[in-house]
């Protein structure tokens, strides 16, 4: 099994916890947004938007620029890729276990055990 570095993962599914986190995160798979963008269908001050952004940035899922007076953000595709490695590999791993029960049980039972 793969070995990954815990504290990025950590970061990125403490960020991805928050539904209004993940709500940012499926507007950015569309394409990058103004931090004004991202914060209109959200019931929140534009101060807590800013917050939340903090998190998926740290987090490394978003990153963003300034140019002029709009910061705009997009989706960091890297890093959205190792956590679905790690899913990934984890859906792997339990399909394994699943196949391994099932060709168990499918076996007919020895003589001893009639």
């Amino acid at each position: 099994m793969l070995q990954y570095e815990s504290r990025p993962l950590d970061k990125a599914f403490h960020a991805l916890s928050d539904p209004s986190r993940r709500a940012m995160i499926e507007r950015l798979s569309r394409g990058p947004a103004s931090v004004s963008e991202l914060a209109n269908p959200l019931p929140m001050t534009l101060s807590a938007v800013t917050q939340h952004l903090r998190v998926l940035e740290a987090a490394g899922l978003v990153r963003s620029g300034k140019e002029g007076r709009v910061r705009t953000c997009a989706l960091d595709a890297e890093a959205m890729a190792r956590v679905e490695r790690w899913i990934t590999d984890r859906k792997r791993f339990w399909e394994q276990q699943y196949d391994q029960l099932e060709a168990f049980l499918a076996q007919p039972p020895s003589i001893g055990e009639r």
